[in-house]
């Protein structure tokens, strides 16, 4: 089944995740019938109901319609699953998300952003750029658009598709581009990839299926060789095609300049903070210019754009108190979490509860995670949030825990976490994780802002 205009009905096997809801969302606006099963409810399941979208949260094969022409399924549904194998055993067509991706983008104009961590903001700019610019986008986005509220951006035609390039499964070989970025190459899923190198040779892989007469943006020092295609850098910090200079932090915006090739130089104010951001924001500004964006459609595309959910995300910005809530899951993202708060706020204390995701990132990054941490002032380590995963014997937050080096620590429970935040006197606070930590975001903001009526 590769005929996607001719499917009627479709069926999502983890229909809640950020990538799945977003293409859920692409079939119903074209017209399909659209249903699927989770595992938990949550608030995007719950849009998506509203959306029109049948889920449901027990597996439940008596539910299941027999004349779904599609099911679409995550890598994160395990093979035991009841609907799963009733999908198999019953020769119903079902392929990869990531292979629906690749069918959909198949006949676009195709830009495609990749890296171990920067992708979803990337993306995010890029699409937003071009939608601001009257380009006719559609854009896959692995978080909820805080310009659009939502993780899918449409436009009359969707002629130019903007998507994320995941390397998880090494899902991006799906997708042959017209501009592949690549911001980053850490170590990362080694329990699909064994080594680096071989992560490495995969993202190499994925630069040389840029389509004919393509171009590839990488970031500045990535190990990329043997590129088959025309290729640029960008840096915020290096010498490079594309890169910043004259970079100021202004009441907790960024200016600085835009540098490229032939002269260029272009002014802008960022309202995002953090120099990873400035780094993404070249990047989407040097890809915009490639696609015939004009300098000053890109200027006032990068002032308006105001990030992406759980990205550096503030849910409380008092003068007595700081929240930040954050995706952050590889020690690098941590690092430049912390780095931008550090920048924000130089004389605060910063605070940050980490829930660790999956017991093999833990294990294989157990020191780049230390290093990060020890960043904070005072860190609250939550049990690893599991995934797709069976526990690892020996690998737990207590581990993680005694091999940072800090004073301030301790490992808590999630059921006791926000008692333990009020009882603290907090400056800047960040939660921070990939996991279920995102369902405590709200319970931590309603606490923390009674906390604050309280004392006034």
């Amino acid at each position: 089944m590769t005929d996607l205009p001719s499917i009627k009905k479709i069926y999502f096997l983890g229909i809640g995740g950020i990538g799945m809801s977003a293409l859920a969302r692409y079939f119903k606006y074209q017209g399909v019938e659209v249903s699927g099963y989770d595992k938990t409810k949550t608030p995007l399941t719950e849009e998506l109901i509203k959306e029109g979208i049948s889920v449901h949260y027990e597996e439940d094969i008596s539910a299941l319609a027999a004349d779904i022409d599609l099911v679409v399924y995550t890598p994160a549904v395990p093979k035991e699953h009841k609907e799963y194998l009733y999908f198999i055993k019953n020769n119903f067509p079902i392929k990869k998300r990531s292979e629906v991706l690749g069918l959909i983008t198949k006949d676009r104009y195709t830009i495609a952003v990749s890296g171990t961590h920067g992708k979803t903001t990337i993306t995010s700019m890029i699409a937003h750029i071009l939608k601001e610019s009257k380009k006719d986008v559609i854009s896959f986005i692995g978080g909820i658009s805080k310009n659009y509220k939502s993780n899918l951006i449409l436009s009359k035609e969707n002629k130019i598709a903007v998507v994320e390039a995941d390397e998880f499964d090494r899902s991006f070989l799906q997708l042959h581009p017209d501009i592949a970025i690549i911001s980053s190459m850490d170590a990362d899923h080694l329990d699909i990839y064994g080594n680096q190198n071989y992560l490495i040779d995969s993202f190499r892989m994925f630069a040389n299926q840029t389509r004919k007469n393509g171009k590839i943006f990488f970031k500045k020092g990535l190990a990329l060789n043997n590129l088959t295609t025309v290729a640029h850098t960008y840096s915020a910090l290096e010498n490079a095609d594309y890169s910043a200079k004259d970079v100021q932090i202004k009441k907790g915006y960024f200016y600085f300049t835009i540098s490229g090739p032939e002269g260029f130089d272009l002014p802008v104010k960022l309202g995002v903070p953090g120099l990873h951001n400035v780094e993404n924001a070249i990047v989407a500004s040097a890809v915009a210019l490639n696609m015939g964006v004009k300098p000053n459609e890109i200027k006032k595309a990068l002032a308006s754009y105001t990030g992406v959910v759980r990205r550096f995300d503030y849910r409380i910005q008092k003068e007595k108190l700081i929240y930040i809530d954050d995706y952050a899951h590889h020690p690098q993202e941590i690092k430049a979490c912390i780095q931008a708060a550090r920048e924000l706020y130089p004389d605060k204390k910063i605070t940050g509860v980490f829930q660790p995701h999956l017991f093999s990132r833990t294990r294989d990054l157990i020191q780049g995670f230390a290093e990060s941490l020890a960043l904070l002032d005072e860190l609250i380590l939550l049990d690893i949030y599991p995934a797709r995963e069976k526990p690892i014997e020996g690998v737990t937050s207590q581990m993680l825990c005694e091999k940072i080096n800090m004073k301030n620590k301790m490992v808590c429970k999630k059921e006791n976490l926000v008692e333990e935040l009020i009882k603290r006197k907090l400056d800047v606070l960040i939660t921070i994780g990939a996991g279920d930590i995102d369902q405590l975001v709200l319970p931590i903001e309603k606490s923390l802002l009674n906390m604050l009526k309280i004392s006034q």
